[in-house]
């Protein structure tokens, strides 16, 4: 695929990024290049080959979910300023 000076002009206005006119052609060059080589990729034959997120068949392990340490809850509101039941109470900010 040929991109021409238009082509980058109408890409940076929708991208509304700023390219001089004197770099223009190189840009568009530089896009050409980058589509053939995207091109390329769909001569690969990939017929019964699984879409991977990761090439690494793996999992995470899993672990019992437990409470492994809690149960502070009244050492923790003792330092509260102000408290209500099991809970910290605070200012209302919004209004």
């Amino acid at each position: 695929m040929s991109i021409d000076q238009k082509i980058v002009a109408k890409i940076a206005t929708l991208a509304r990024i700023k390219i001089p006119a004197e770099e223009q052609a190189h840009v568009a060059g530089e896009l050409s290049n980058i589509l053939n080589w995207v091109e390329q990729l769909n001569e690969v034959n990939v017929e019964g080959v699984e879409p991977l997120a990761s090439v690494n068949d793996s999992s995470l392990r899993m672990r019992k979910d437990v409470v492994n340490d809690g149960g502070y809850a009244q050492n923790i509101l003792a330092n509260a300023p102000a408290k209500t039941a099991d809970f910290f109470t605070v200012p209302k900010v919004v209004e």
